[in-house]
């Protein structure tokens, strides 16, 4: 029997044992309130009797602000049928402080659906709210569960959000970085993972910031940039190493050691040649080997070197041509 199968007949067996909530004796007392679609509704939505009962039930809990065991538990219901409803999870919490309910539970159950439901807004919040009134306790708890998350989606936004509020709230920075690294050695092009190691290098208060990892981070990105210069992350990497400081990225002789480089061997690379053209308007002095290397790629000897990469990249990066047109003509005049 397959996984499909058996998660099929799980659910089946689970309806054929669930007791209706009108049926349960602790429930007596409670008159459902139905949804009022008004008199000629449009286009009715055909729920299942499971889940009009337990929102009617629920409707009854709320207006009447019963925070107790059987409406927290009946918010439960509620979710594993609708996981999104935020109204239930806002109720919910508003229960879990009433009854001062162990929230390392709560995160137990959360854990049940989280990982089914990996892109839900209201599970993601709900989390958040949870390790926050934890505090810092929980830090290596959740950096752990939003890295089984990326085990399955390398990418997903809401965990990797998560990951930073949890280093930014709670702490965990120690071994961010080499966590990073661990990301990119097994995958190169994991842009979310270089999106975080510029948050570590430029937020961690452990690294000092940016001003004193730059050196080591420049000659990271350099080190993957020659491993597969088709891949534009690192480009952008190195590009951010130098944000508050735009000048000093043509004085770093290594950023264009590295474009020599690609471009002598890759031939058109794009990123190397947009690269060697914000090189080129932050005043660099190009070096012999570069304008040979520009020479190489393009027929035109008239056009002054900073054009002449443009009118190159209007061939290798033809999806752009227009953009390039436009920044030959914002060039800077050379002195």
């Amino acid at each position: 029997m397959n996984q499909k199968v058996e998660f099929e007949v799980e659910e089946e067996e689970e309806e054929r044992s669930r007791i209706p909530i009108s049926e349960r004796p602790e429930w007596a007392d409670v008159r459902p309130l139905p949804q009022d679609d008004g008199p000629n509704p449009v286009v009715p939505i055909a729920y299942s009797d499971e889940f009009s009962e337990t929102m009617d039930f629920f409707r009854a809990v709320y207006l009447a602000d019963e925070r107790s065991a059987r409406a927290l538990e009946l918010t439960q219901e509620a979710i594993f049928l609708n996981s999104g409803n935020y109204t239930v999870w806002q109720f919910r919490r508003l229960i879990l402080e009433a009854l001062s309910v162990d929230l390392r539970e709560e995160l137990e159950f959360i854990d049940q659906i989280a990982k089914n439901n990996t892109k839900n807004y209201q599970i993601w919040h709900h989390r958040r709210w949870v390790a926050e009134k934890l505090g810092s306790n929980v830090a290596s708890n959740e950096l752990q569960f939003t890295g089984e998350i990326f085990s399955q989606d390398a990418k997903n936004y809401h965990a990797w959000s998560h990951r930073q509020w949890v280093l930014q709230t709670l702490g965990g920075w120690d071994d961010e970085l080499a966590y990073c690294d661990e990301l990119l050695q097994n995958d190169i092009f994991n842009n979310s993972a270089w999106n975080q190691r510029y948050f570590v290098v430029t937020k961690s208060p452990r690294l000092g910031g940016l001003e004193v990892t730059r050196d080591s981070e420049v000659a990271y990105a350099i080190k993957a940039i020659l491993t597969k210069p088709e891949n534009e992350s690192p480009w952008r990497y190195l590009r951010g190493l130098y944000k508050n400081d735009v000048n000093s990225i043509a004085n770093d002789p290594r950023v264009a050691s590295v474009c020599v480089d690609v471009l002598t061997n890759e031939k058109e690379c794009a990123h190397a040649l947009n690269m060697v053209l914000d090189l080129l308007c932050n005043h660099y002095q190009p070096s012999i080997e570069l304008k040979n290397a520009i020479d190489a790629l393009s027929d035109n000897s008239d056009l002054e070197l900073a054009k002449k990469v443009c009118s190159v990249l209007q061939l290798v990066d033809p999806m752009r041509a227009n953009y390039w047109e436009w920044r030959k003509t914002t060039v800077p005049a050379r002195d």
